[in-house]
């Protein structure tokens, strides 16, 4: 559309709509009559006072949440991992370079070992992203629309997040944005200092993780697309540049060549299915909704406006829009084929950015295109609707992760199971080990074993080296690349097996294993222990973070002793059926083994109230057949069955669960549907 063809009758209406947006003097690729501009400029003078304090106002408010929850909300696993790191320096670990690790380990060494101090610089560099925005369109654009900017980053909910938590993105997309920034510079300006800059922020971006490698691809492209470009590769600002990269790629090479390439053999091969998955044909539709629907549609234009002024020679915008499309085109592509989990939630954000310098750029002129064709106030409304909903987001998604700190407050209203708790409950559950630790009578000798990785991390911040930790985990800790680690630290189950003694405390997660996942965690315990003793039960918030305590004493000198090991209880539930309707008589019956000490009772509840005892101990020889039962004490009288009338029970919608209560004092839930009472 030719703007300046725009109907005289245009320029009053938009001067009445006072559209948020700079001056058109600047606006790339659009004819603009002399006319159209003045009454541009009259409309935006008030917005023009406003835009310092809106960007003032929302990075405070941001600051503010994000502030708030650092402080409260306990340390998610990944965090947990990088503050463990940061207490055995290296240049490199298995997973990542030393960046995450070398930023938690600063945290901590100037604020303590809290999670606000592992937090710490993180908060500074992801509050700084707005700032980083700014300073990439600065040069390039009108003042004002360096600020919108800086503020529609705010409106990324993701970008908006960075900070909140300890992972390595923060460092990742900030050093990011500084690589751009100082190549647009050097190649702009030809000066030795930005060249040094930009080698520099690489080197720093690749000694954060293995995702920098876009960056690095993105600025090769760079330099071959434009044939203004190609003198740089005679000149020493470019290979002084590439020489400070090389410094850089010395940890990862290093820790991959003494370590079988175990790094980049996670990050390329083990982590990624490698097999057609049509979720990922879903990405984009996942990216609009994480990004909201209305900017993810002005990014997309903005992107194709700056491919478009690429074609043209226009280096700058071309040097962004490469910068954007090989990270969003990488992970698009790869989609089908990759981590899901990850490429379609967090890492395109390093595509987004870029895309922010011009973004208003791009809204001003949707706002232009809806004014000619509708009402200029509706023009209005969607563009800041775009922008607030925006912002909603970033908010919302705030506020999410945060409720985690409510959870007691929340789960009233939300109702059980809608709110997550990997951010909390680990402090009571320190306080509970410390008390174990001193009610057993653990010495100086005595050990902590945990069945996953992130559990005996968060004992190792919280007891400050009281005992020694260490993990059995085999399969949390390989799914994330950690397991190497684990190794190299020897705090493994192959290190274990090298103390003289063994004697101590054996922690599992109940919560986060599945019975099969749970009975082979303990055979493994068994195969290190002597024996293993039940002790306690610790339960948070209503059941849904439950953790399992046991005494270990001796070592195995046989492997696991199935008869002595306690094991936990497998159940089944024949009927009712998952939704069935119950009139007259509910009638639950099943069976249930337990190969450990055997198995004491079952207790029925109805919306987690009691509602009788099951009478357990019916023959079931079928159930010891099928299930190769050996151990449990009970068998081959397994089976159970429970009747109540209904007209004892409220009517509707109610969830029916089991509760199987060990010989050992053990206690588990299965058999958890919903059934409804007539």
């Amino acid at each position: 559309m030719n703007y300046a063809s725009a109907p005289i009758r245009l320029h009053a209406k938009i001067a009445r709509a006072e559209t948020p947006f700079p001056p058109l003097a600047n606006l790339n690729g659009i004819a603009v009559t002399e006319e159209l501009q003045a009454v541009d400029e009259i409309a935006n003078t008030h917005y023009a006072k406003r835009v310092k304090a809106y960007l003032l106002f929302g990075v405070l408010c941001i600051l503010t949440l994000k502030l708030l929850f650092a402080a409260v909300l306990d340390l998610y696993s990944d965090e947990i991992f990088y503050w463990q790191a940061s207490q055995y320096p290296a240049i490199a670990y298995s997973d990542l370079p030393f960046m995450a690790a070398l930023l938690s380990g600063i945290g901590t060494a100037v604020f303590g070992n809290t999670a606000m101090a592992v937090r710490a610089l993180f908060l500074v560099l992801g509050t700084a992203i707005p700032a980083l925005v700014y300073w990439l369109a600065a040069p390039l654009l009108p003042r004002r629309q360096a600020l919108e900017a800086a503020a529609l980053s705010l409106c990324l909910p993701l970008c908006a997040f960075l900070g909140l938590l300890a992972v390595p993105d923060v460092p990742l997309l900030f050093f990011g944005l500084l690589f751009i920034g100082f190549l647009e510079r050097a190649t702009r300006l030809d000066q030795l200092r930005y060249w040094i800059a930009t080698g520099i922020a690489a080197a720093l971006g690749v000694s954060t993780h293995y995702r920098f490698a876009l960056y690095l691809l993105a600025a090769f492209f760079y330099m071959c697309a434009f044939p203004v470009n190609h003198r740089y590769w005679k000149r020493p600002g470019l290979w002084l540049a590439a020489a400070i990269l090389a410094l850089g790629l010395y940890p990862m090479l290093s820790f991959n060549l003494g370590n079988q390439l175990s790094g980049i053999d996670y990050h390329l091969l083990e982590r990624h299915p490698w097999e057609f998955q049509a979720e990922g044909l879903l990405h984009v539709f996942k990216q609009a909704v994480l990004v909201t629907p209305l900017l993810y549609i002005a990014l997309a234009i903005t992107l194709y406006r700056l491919l478009l002024a690429a074609r043209r020679g226009d280096r700058t915008r071309g040097l962004f829009a490469l910068f954007a499309a090989t990270n969003l085109g990488v992970y698009l592509l790869l989609a089908p084929w990759t981590d899901s989990t990850r490429t379609s939630i967090h890492w395109p954000l390093s595509g987004y950015l870029p895309l922010l310098v011009f973004l208003p750029e791009t809204l001003r002129i949707g706002f232009l295109a809806l004014a000619s064709r509708y009402d200029p106030r509706i023009a209005k409304r969607i563009i800041i609707g775009t922008v607030a909903l925006g912002f909603s987001g970033s908010l919302i998604a705030l506020l999410g992760v945060g409720s985690q700190s409510l959870h007691a407050q929340l789960t009233p209203l939300l109702g059980k199971g809608m709110l997550s708790n990997k951010m909390a409950g680990w402090k009571p559950l320190n306080r509970y080990v410390d008390s174990l630790i001193g009610s057993e009578h653990l010495g100086p000798q005595a050990v902590i074993v945990t069945d996953n990785y992130y559990t005996g991390a968060q004992l190792a911040l919280g007891l400050q080296n009281a005992l020694p930790i260490f993990n059995i985990d085999e399969d949390k800790a390989i799914r994330d690349g950690r397991a190497v680690q684990y190794q190299i630290w020897r705090l493994n189950g192959a290190a274990l097996e090298t103390r003289a003694s063994l004697s101590g405390l054996f922690i599992s997660e109940d919560s986060a294993l599945t019975v099969p996942d749970k009975i082979a965690i303990m055979q493994r315990a068994c195969g290190h222990f002597g024996s293993l003793q039940f002790l306690s039960q610790f339960s948070q918030f209503d059941g849904e973070k439950v953790f399992s305590f046991y005494r270990g004493d001796g070592r195995s000198s046989t492997g696991a002793n199935a008869s002595a090991c306690p094991m936990p209880t497998l159940g089944w539930v024949d009927q009712p059926i998952a939704n069935a309707a119950i009139d007259g008589v509910l009638h639950v019956s099943g069976w249930a083994i337990n190969e450990g000490e055997g198995l004491a009772s079952i207790t029925v509840l109805l919306d987690d109230e009691i509602i009788g005892e099951a009478n357990y101990g019916l023959t079931r020889e079928d159930v010891v057949a099928a299930m190769r039962v050996q151990t449990d004490p009970n068998a081959p009288n397994l089976g159970f069955d429970f009747s109540i009338q209904t007209s004892q029970l409220p009517k509707g919608r109610a969830v029916l669960s089991l509760r199987a209560n060990g010989v050992s004092g053990e206690v588990q839930v299965f058999g958890v549907r919903a059934i409804d009472i007539l």
